[in-house]
């Protein structure tokens, strides 16, 4: 999913998620639900995130086999931290 290769994009860049925030001229509570997955960028935000992170938009989307079928490769690892549990809700 998209919040998830995100995430694993800017650590794997080393970048905290108020430098993204930063660079998207955005709170960080509005770039972290870009990586919860509660809200996505807008087009302009994806390109501004992709072109940061130097990767391509289509890597972001998991494109991959359409990067595949133009023999394009990212050097980004997929694996980072686990996620902190989201507080559960009292009702």
């Amino acid at each position: 999913m998209f919040k998830d290769r995100l995430r694993a994009t800017r650590i794997s860049r080393g970048f905290t998620a108020q430098v993204l925030a930063d660079q998207l001229c955005t709170s960080l509570r509005n770039y972290q639900k870009y990586e919860s997955g509660d809200a996505r960028p807008t087009f302009e935000g994806l390109i501004a995130l992709a072109d940061f992170l130097n990767v391509p938009t289509d890597f972001l989307l998991e494109r991959d086999d359409y990067l595949k079928s133009l023999e394009v490769s990212v050097d980004v690892s997929l694996e980072c931290p686990p996620r902190r549990p989201r507080p559960q809700k009292n009702h």
